[in-house]
């Protein structure tokens, strides 16, 4: 029979339970968009057969990591059928003084990137007419107040340059469709 002394028992339990432990998750969260559900028929793109009115939902996201010192927000298909999905919508340099965005404007220093229709911009999903589509909103807490995105760069190497500097990073996954 082991004998521990109180101390170490105490010891032990506050380690069990140090504030630590239980850390709150950086997490996403939205009044529009409910994990694992279907999103609503106006956030579809007005597009390629959709009819919606592009509208963007609104995110916010909490509990970021103490080192974060940016913020970004993608939305991916993640069933386009491309073989590398499809971006919607990529947004970086977002001040860490900001916890969310709204349907309509972005924090002063936010920079849309280009989405891959080669533009910059939010576009709602439109997934082919019979297909049901998943889509990931995704926020980054970043290491870097500014992201060294070369102007006009796709999609895909924004997205480099946020794998490279993310610390942390929470979603929401949707589907769209079938229309």
């Amino acid at each position: 029979m082991v004998n521990f002394s109180n101390s170490v028992v105490t010891l032990l339990i506050s380690g069990l339970f140090s504030s630590a432990s239980f850390a709150a998750e950086f997490s996403l969260s939205s009044p529009d968009l409910q994990s694992g559900q279907a999103i609503k028929s106006e956030q579809y793109w007005n597009s390629f057969g959709c009819q919606g009115s592009n509208v963007r939902p609104q995110l916010k996201w909490q509990n970021a990591p103490k080192k974060a010192k940016s913020f970004a927000v993608t939305v991916y298909d993640n069933d386009a059928p491309t073989g590398s999905g499809f971006w919607h919508w990529v947004v970086h340099d977002i001040p860490l003084t900001s916890n969310s965005l709204s349907s309509t404007t972005l924090p002063k220093g936010a920079i849309e990137g280009n989405t891959d229709m080669g533009k910059p911009g939010y576009l709602g999903p439109c997934p082919p007419e019979g297909r049901k589509h998943s889509y990931t909103y995704k926020v980054y807490a970043l290491d870097v107040e500014k992201l060294a995105v070369p102007q006009g760069a796709t999609s895909a190497l924004t997205g480099f340059f946020l794998h490279q500097h993310s610390l942390q990073t929470a979603e929401i996954t949707v589907t769209a469709g079938p229309r």
